[in-house]
């Protein structure tokens, strides 16, 4: 159904020439968030996934199917993030752009999890999400080369910020004591982060969602809590809490109170309007609620 949705459209720059806007759709909030911080005014976004929408388990509808296919331009995650929409951004990228974010990001920077597979959680090292933002600014620039000192000056600015936040991250995750710097989470989205801020992370569940957890994960999980007397552990506001809830009932029954440390987001950002409805917003939230608890 999809394949003959996508192959009876054609693309047309109707939108463009009445409002002289590049109209795009991207797929995860922090995607959206950046074309927007950098595209300002010159550019009409469409984010496809919303707050506590997981992207590894994503399916297009067919309304999303139609929103990609009226965009002008699409920008997505890459790295098998969005497994499930792989086909169609191949069959799509044969008549109008289809960018991953991530593509300019060196292959021996990227966490390799199997030969060929890389991890696709970027956005936790700053640096590297402001390659995907340079990436962003690139694409913009070359679609609507006219505006393209307006692209370059808000690109600066966000790129300031970003370096910025980077720094925030680094000196705050620093003055949490090295023996207690230990990061536990549901699903192992923090590897980036941990690389990049010197934190150890622990999860759960491996890169993608999709994949099953067992009584044996839990077991060990639990075990290494209790052995190195951690005391709080993080939910993600796009994975159910049962695991980590089970991890500690089964840290309790062995004698060691270990407590929610508060909620992280890691596969999508906050709801529109509030500072963690941001990229910069949420990696601050997600650097000052690992520190309060933490510290």
């Amino acid at each position: 159904m999809t394949i003959a949705i996508l192959s009876g459209c054609s693309l047309t720059k109707s939108a463009f020439e009445q409002d002289g806007k590049l109209h795009i759709t991207a797929t995860i909030g922090m995607i959206t968030d950046v074309v927007e911080q950098i595209g300002g005014n010159r550019v009409s976004v469409i984010g496809l996934m919303g707050p506590g929408v997981d992207p590894h388990l994503y399916k297009a509808s067919q309304g999303d199917i139609a929103k990609l296919d009226e965009a002008e331009l699409i920008f997505y995650g890459g790295l098998h993030l969005e497994g499930k929409m792989t086909e169609i951004f191949h069959m799509l990228s044969r008549k109008k752009p289809v960018v991953a974010v991530t593509n300019a990001i060196p292959e021996d920077q990227l966490r390799t999890l199997t030969e060929g597979v890389h991890d696709p959680h970027v956005w936790f090292d700053v640096k590297k999400w402001m390659s995907a933002s340079e990436v962003i600014r690139d694409t913009l620039i070359t679609e609507d080369p006219i505006h393209e000192t307006e692209y370059r000056e808000r690109a600066d600015a966000y790129l300031k910020k970003l370096q910025e936040l980077d720094q925030y991250a680094r000196d705050q995750i620093a003055s949490i004591p090295l023996s207690g710097r230990v990061l536990v989470t549901a699903h192992d989205a923090f590897g980036y982060f941990g690389d990049a801020y010197n934190i150890e992370v622990v999860g759960l569940q491996g890169i993608s969602t999709a994949s099953e957890y067992g009584s044996k994960d839990v077991t060990s999980l639990r075990d290494m809590i209790v052995e190195r007397k951690i005391k709080a552990v993080f939910v993600e506001s796009s994975v159910p809490k049962k695991s980590i809830e089970a991890v500690i009932e089964g840290a309790a029954q062995k004698g060691h109170k270990v407590v929610i440390g508060g909620e992280l987001f890691s596969d999508a950002m906050g709801k529109a309007g509030t500072d963690e409805g941001t990229y910069i917003g949420m990696v601050k939230h997600n650097v000052d609620t690992i520190v309060a608890a933490l510290k």
